[in-house]
């Protein structure tokens, strides 16, 4: 019988950290440009706007690719997009090294859209690799890992840069400074590919839950990717998180993206410390991440987690507004933390309720749609709250992620607690 069959692998602990692992280097890769923003704009001498595309490059390759690479990832499972995404990584990594002179922008441009492309094999992962390889008891906590990597990531991405990359005068010196940046990023990325190939599997040898049995006993020809997008998209509950998970995951990609701006504008030669207010930012959320997975495996309580967390972060980004402009540094860490510390600890919190709302669908096409969602509206958030700063100051420019996040918190308030997967795993159990 079934039951009999579930068993947890060894490898699972194996597996989810190396997927951390590349996922962190491709992440460092997205902020690694916005976070010195003023110093690449002078090195190869182009608008700040520029810079800010480099990061937004990886949010709009997602866009399209995401459908094609969630049905790869159903087609050919967890292994080949594993190989495809940190082997991608390590190119574009290596591609960066020939754009150490400032005309060779383009390449540099080159180098971080083939990281962009590698992002669309890693972001609907998580939740994939916590139910294919974790427990029923653990899968939140799983998927909660799973996201940390990329959060570390983005928090080295915020914290190495400034203090590899001294913003000194001579061009020499620049492209020196840079150019160590550059080449450990492509030896991590390449050890970790290396790493990829020996250590990562397609599955365990027994399914590790009831819920994760019932799919892979489920005959292929039953399913059909399309049909599984159209039913997603007529779940109303699962398309008001879609948009509240965008407009929360978008303000927070505006923030990352922006940051550096924001504080140089305000704080003039603070580099180190605006990568410290981001790395901050990161940390208190991967605690809140945390904190939060746990909770879930605790309480299953999906809808009222989330819509705590999501006023929380509003409250955050209010307080976060009004006390940048004070003149003391340490009030924006205490409040960028506090910011932090719930808009991050949301992301695995929307990837699991998601999962719980479209049970038996595929997780990675549901928390691919959320990930479209968001990249949409950072893309939106990120130019729009760049060009109001650019007119209006960094306070206006914040009062706009706040009045969106206002709009989402209310918006998650109508989503019904409609937990599919739970309902699963309970009938499963008294069967």
């Amino acid at each position: 019988d079934a039951a009999s069959e579930v068993q947890l692998s060894r490898l699972r602990w194996a597996v989810l950290v190396l997927f951390s692992s590349y996922s962190l280097c491709n992440a460092f890769q997205w902020i690694q440009y916005g976070s010195i923003n003023n110093i690449f704009t002078r090195f190869y001498d182009v608008s700040g706007f520029a810079i800010d595309w480099l990061s937004m490059s990886y949010m709009l390759i997602y866009i399209p690719l995401l459908f094609p690479v969630a049905w790869l990832l159903d087609k050919r499972g967890l292994r080949l997009i594993a190989l495809a995404g940190s082997a991608l990584n390590a190119v574009g990594a290596w591609v960066k090294l020939g754009s150490l002179k400032p005309h060779l922008f383009p390449v540099t441009v080159l180098g971080q859209v083939i990281c962009g492309l590698a992002q669309v094999f890693i972001l609907g992962m998580p939740s994939r690799i916590a139910s294919v390889w974790f427990g029923s008891h653990e899968v939140s906590t799983a998927c909660s890992f799973a996201v940390f990597g990329n959060q570390l990531g983005i928090a080295a991405g915020f914290l190495v840069p400034p203090v590899l990359v001294p913003n000194v005068e001579d061009v020499e010196k620049l492209a020196y400074h840079i150019s160590i940046m550059f080449f450990m990023t492509a030896g991590v990325a390449s050890a970790l590919f290396i790493l990829v190939i020996i250590v990562f599997k397609e599955k365990p040898p027994s399914p590790p839950s009831r819920a994760q049995a019932a799919i892979q006993s489920r005959p292929t020809a039953d399913y059909s990717y399309v049909r599984s997008i159209l039913r997603l998209l007529r779940n109303i509950n699962f398309l008001l998180l879609m948009i509240t998970y965008g407009l929360n995951v978008g303000c927070f990609y505006a923030l990352s993206t922006l940051l550096n701006r924001m504080v140089i504008h305000r704080y003039p030669g603070e580099e180190v410390n605006a990568g410290r207010i981001g790395l901050t930012i990161i940390l208190s959320g991967m605690a809140g991440a945390l904190i939060s997975g746990i909770w879930l495996d605790k309480t299953k309580t999906y809808k009222q987690t989330t819509l705590v967390v999501y006023i929380m972060s509003l409250v955050g980004m209010i307080v976060y507004t009004f006390t940048l402009n004070l003149g003391h540094l340490w009030v924006v860490f205490v409040t960028a933390g506090l910011l932090g510390f719930f808009m991050t600890g949301y992301l695995p919190l929307g990837f699991e309720f998601a999962a719980e709302l479209t049970y038996p669908e595929s997780e990675g096409t549901s928390s691919g749609l959320l990930n479209v969602s968001a990249q949409i509206f950072g893309i939106a958030f990120t130019i729009g709250q760049g060009q109001i700063m650019d007119r209006f100051g960094t306070k206006a420019g914040n009062l706009l992620l706040c009045s969106v996040l206002f709009l989402g918190t209310v918006m998650t308030a109508f989503i019904k607690a409609d937990l599919r997967r739970q309902q699963a795993n309970l009938e499963n159990e008294q069967t």
